[in-house]
C-alpha cells in the first residue's frame, strides 16, 4: 500500500519527501477537501521531488462544469503532476460525473497516456448532494480513469469510517479491482486505521492530518518524523 502525503507548500513537500512518502500530493485545504493549489506551487514541488516519486495534484471539489474542469486538468498536467485527482463534488449523479471525467480523461490522455487520472467521490456524499460513493468505481471504469478514490467532503472531525463500514470499503475495493482499477482511500484516516485499509487491498492511502504536528490538517504542519512513522508502518504490512 502506497503512502500519499498532501503538503500545501514547498516547506511541507520537503518534509514529505524526507519522510519517504511514495506520492507527494499537492493540495490546498483552504479551498476544501480536495482544494486546488496554484500552478507555480505544483511546479516548485515537482522540481524538488525525486524523479522516482510521483507528484499528485488535486483539481478541487469541482462543479458540474466539464469544460472548466478539463482546462484545470491540463493546467495541473502542464505544471508537472503525474496524478490528476478530480473531486466529484458538484456532480449529482452517474451521468454528470461521467460527463466530467470522460472529458478530463480525454484531455489528459491525449497529451500523456502515462498520466494517472483519479475519480474521487466522497464517503459523506449525502451531506453535499454529490454522486453516491458506491457509483465511483463504475464511473471511473466507464470513463477510462486509472484509479477510483474516496475521501470525505466535510472536514469536521469525522473520518472515512464514520460513513462507511470496513465491509463497505472492502466491497468498493474489490469491485474496483475487478474492473481493473487501483483504489485510493482517504478521509481523516488515523494511524491505527492503516492496517485495516491495507488488509482489504487498498492500493494508496491518503493522509494529511496524521502527518501533521498536532494531527490537525488545517492548523498543523507536515513533519518528516510523522511521515516516516506512517511509511514504516505501511511497509511493515
Amino acid at each position: 500500500m502506497l503512502l500519499l502525503i498532501s503538503p500545501i507548500n514547498h516547506e511541507e513537500a520537503l518534509e514529505a519527501i524526507e519522510g519517504d512518502a511514495d506520492i507527494v500530493d499537492v493540495k490546498n485545504p483552504k479551498e476544501g477537501s480536495l482544494g486546488a493549489n496554484f500552478p507555480w506551487v505544483i511546479e516548485e514541488i515537482r522540481e524538488i521531488t525525486p524523479e522516482d516519486k510521483l507528484v499528485s495534484a488535486t483539481l478541487g471539489d469541482v462543479p458540474y462544469k466539464p469544460g472548466t474542469v478539463s482546462l484545470a486538468a491540463m493546467g495541473a498536467q502542464v505544471s508537472g503532476a503525474d496524478y490528476i485527482k478530480v473531486g466529484l463534488y458538484g456532480t449529482k449523479n452517474y451521468d454528470e460525473a461521467c460527463d466530467v471525467m470522460s472529458n478530463v480523461v480525454k484531455t489528459i490522455k491525449s497529451k500523456n497516456p502515462d498520466n494517472i487520472v483519479v475519480a474521487s467521490g466522497y464517503a459523506d456524499a449525502h451531506r453535499i448532494g454529490a454522486v453516491a460513493p458506491q457509483e465511483i468505481p463504475k464511473i471511473a471504469k466507464d470513463t477510462g480513469c486509472d484509479l477510483a478514490m474516496l475521501d470525505t467532503a466535510i472536514k469536521d472531525g469525522h473520518t472515512l469510517f464514520d460513513y462507511l463500514s470496513l465491509e463497505d470499503l472492502e466491497n468498493f475495493t474489490v469491485e474496483a479491482h475487478d474492473m481493473g482499477l487501483k483504489v485510493a482511500l482517504a478521509g481523516s484516516v488515523k494511524k491505527d486505521q492503516l492496517k485495516d485499509l491495507n488488509d482489504i487491498g487498498c492500493d494508496v492511502v491518503g493522509v494529511r492530518g496524521a502527518a501533521c504536528v498536532g494531527g490537525d490538517r488545517n492548523t498543523g504542519k507536515i513533519h518528516h518524523s510523522a511521515v516516516k512513522e506512517l511509511k514504516e508502518l505501511c511497509d511493515s504490512f
